[in-house]
């Protein structure tokens, strides 16, 4: 079986291809500001934070990436906050905070 680019994405997220995720993913593909030239980005990020128990999902409720901070421990919070940082100006990246949250969506390049 071949694997497509998008199916390489969702299992780097940790997500099953099926039907939704893929179709998910094409939602967020579109509604993401030159997706292919941050992509890779986008997952080298994941990657990257994971040792901050933090990470990229597709959002549920807006067709974009988020990034999700989701530890307690202030000195794991700010290292991702600095990968973060890095990320969105290193490679021009828009991000949207959410309020109230330690998340953030990608919206994409930013010019």
């Amino acid at each position: 079986m071949h694997i497509t680019n998008d199916e390489a994405v969702l299992k780097k997220l940790g997500y099953t291809v099926s039907d939704s995720t893929l179709k998910q993913l094409q939602n967020i593909k579109n509604n993401t500001t030159e997706y292919e030239k941050i992509i890779k980005h986008i997952l080298d990020l994941h990657d990257n934070l994971q040792v901050n128990k933090s990470y990229i999902a597709m959002s549920n409720s807006v067709n974009h990436f988020k990034i999700k901070i989701d530890t307690d421990i202030e000195e794991m919070k700010n290292e991702a906050l600095e990968k973060i940082k890095h990320f969105q100006d290193k490679f021009k990246v828009n991000l949207e905070k959410v309020d109230g949250k330690d998340t953030y969506y990608i919206k994409g390049f930013h010019h």
